[in-house]
């Protein structure tokens, strides 16, 4: 059997296959990270960034490719989230839009749409870096058009693209050092790779359920930098100090909007830029270290709204644990004015948000977590007619500020990263202030707190000069791995040992499920006899979190 045409019909049962293979080998996924802690989200994120697009594809399956890429591109857009989510939907929208007039393609159109997407991504992305999924999807991609200029079947084409996306994938090491260190291969391309073997299994006939092998760690060590878009850098590499976020609102009267000159504009600005536009608006990330000038260039295209701005210089990367994302809300009997909503992990630590202000509390963490719909239904349960979301995770940013952007309350995001920065801004909360005034304050609060976790290493590696093995206790100090031990203690002591100096004032420690109350106790008087000079107010909470034994904040 060749296939010769491919229409929308087809092309959206590649997608649901596509995505079908994804969110089968997605825990694979998650698990294929550079740090080996427990809760990796590469995988995840993926999946549900995917799994968006299928829905809107399944609601618009019609012969017209063009059509059903436009729905998937749509889908994928609304649903990206995590780095390798917003690169998967730029792939795709440069794809929709190669092909949104045409009814059917061949081979050749179906790869040259690659390549646009291809294009497309790695133009959203200011500073693309190699060995990662931009890497497997252009080289796939220029396999797919080689091949298609003497072969029409699709099948073959295809299977070519899967065949070269496999030996791009297994090159990725040597293309970036941080995998080479550790031994892995890039984990947004292995997500990558799934989808077009999904879509190579619709074209042979073949169902998903049918042909789902679950490889070995080693044939599946993956990983991605495990930072947002920029972070493919070291924090030392950082040249421009304040991550810039906006919106435009394109209005009649102002510059015309072209993406291209938007972008090379913007591009002088900074670095790490990324632009996603429609007819309507244009979202905007970009780092750069005079953010003001920035926004006055935005300006000329329209109206400015959901304005972030964070000074990268003091606030650090963070890893915490995971819980099934499901909204638990305490609904206002009558309407409020303000309402918090927050995302929380473990009975005990999502009790303590509520205890200090939280309206809503949405368990939920990295591996799991919580999709835009969550938050939104978690903030329209709340009668409230302002709210301030709090991601507590830096991988939940993006949701949260999705859901504020189809919200009909006003709605702002405080970018919290950690569960400690989450209480900090919670309590700098001010019902009398505006939501611009209170997401100002609440931002500013967050940055002023340390944060740390300890947690179980789930194999051996070895990174920035730690060599761990599997089981070890690991330290995380402001997102970075600083020490592993086997006892739990010496692990959390040593953390400790670097977070605490003669200014600290207050030490939160919030203990989890595998904690034990002797355990806790232990450590208290350590930080009595160690340091007593110091005078530093431990408080102790019970979070019940899962994986994540420690979670320390320091002020």
């Amino acid at each position: 059997m060749s296939i010769t045409s491919l229409d929308g019909k087809r092309f959206a049962e590649m997608v649901l296959q596509g995505a079908s293979l994804l969110s089968a080998n997605a825990q694979l996924v998650d698990a294929l990270n550079v740090f080996p802690v427990p809760d990796g989200d590469t995988g995840t994120n993926m999946n549900l960034s995917m799994t968006s697009g299928a829905k809107e594809v399944q609601k618009n399956i019609q012969s017209h490719i063009g059509n059903v890429s436009t729905s998937l591109s749509k889908g994928l857009l609304m649903g990206a989230r995590g780095n390798s989510g917003v690169i998967l939907s730029q792939l795709f929208r440069g794809f929709g839009k190669a092909i949104e007039s045409k009814s059917s393609l061949t081979t050749e159109e179906f790869t040259q749409a690659l390549q646009a997407g291809v294009d497309t991504a790695y133009k959203a992305v200011m500073k693309p870096v190699e060995g990662t999924i931009l890497t497997v999807a252009k080289d796939a991609a220029k396999k797919g058009v080689s091949v298609a200029k003497n072969e029409s079947d699709f099948i073959k084409v295809m299977q070519a693209i899967v065949e070269e996306g496999q030996a791009s994938l297994d090159r990725t090491p040597d293309l970036l050092p941080v995998l080479k260190e550790v031994g892995v291969v890039d984990s947004g391309g292995q997500g990558l790779l799934f989808v077009y073997e999904g879509f190579l299994a619709e074209l042979k006939g073949e169902k998903v359920s049918e042909r789902v092998n679950l490889p070995s760690m080693n044939d599946l060590v993956s990983a991605e930098h495990h930072k947002s878009a920029q972070d493919f850098m070291s924090t030392e590499d950082i040249e421009f100090g304040y991550c810039t976020e906006f919106m435009v609102r394109f209005e009649d009267g102002k510059k015309s909007f072209d993406e291209e000159a938007f972008r090379q504009d913007l591009s002088g600005y900074g670095d790490s830029l990324l632009v996603i536009s429609d007819e309507e608006l244009a979202k905007v990330h970009i780092h750069s270290e005079e953010p003001g000038n920035v926004l006055s260039y935005g300006h000329q295209y329209g109206s400015l709204i959901k304005i972030k701005i964070e000074n990268m210089r003091e606030q650090h990367s963070s890893i915490v644990g995971e819980s099934r994302p499901a909204a638990k809300a305490e609904t206002p009997k009558k309407e409020v004015d303000f309402a918090i909503v927050t995302v929380a992990m473990g009975e005990g630590v999502a009790e303590l948000f509520r205890s200090i202000g939280a309206t809503v509390v949405i368990e939920g963490g990295q591996t799991m977590n919580p999709s835009t719909e969550d938050i939104v239904k978690a903030v329209e349960e709340v009668n409230a007619k302002k709210v301030i979301i709090m991601p507590n995770n830096k991988n939940i940013i993006m949701a949260a500020e999705q859901a504020a952007e189809v919200l009909s309350q006003e709605v702002a995001v405080v970018p919290t990263k950690t569960v400690p920065q989450g209480m900090s801004a919670l309590l700098a909360f001010n019902p009398g202030a505006s939501v611009s005034e209170n997401q100002a304050g609440m931002s500013e609060a967050a940055k002023q707190v340390k944060s740390g976790q300890v947690t179980f290493a789930v194999r051996d590696t070895s990174i920035d000069g730690i060599t761990i093995s599997k089981d070890d206790f690991m330290g995380i100090n402001e997102g970075k791995i600083v020490i592993a031990e086997k006892d739990l203690k010496k692990a959390a002591t040593g953390l400790l040992g670097q977070m605490l100096d003669e200014d600290s004032e207050i030490l939160t420690i919030i203990y989890g499920e595998d904690v034990s109350e002797e355990d806790v106790e232990s450590l208290q008087e350590y930080i009595e006899q160690k340091y007593g000079e110091v005078e530093v107010e431990v408080e102790v909470h019970n979070g019940k979190q899962p994986l994540y034994s420690y979670i320390f904040s320091v002020e």
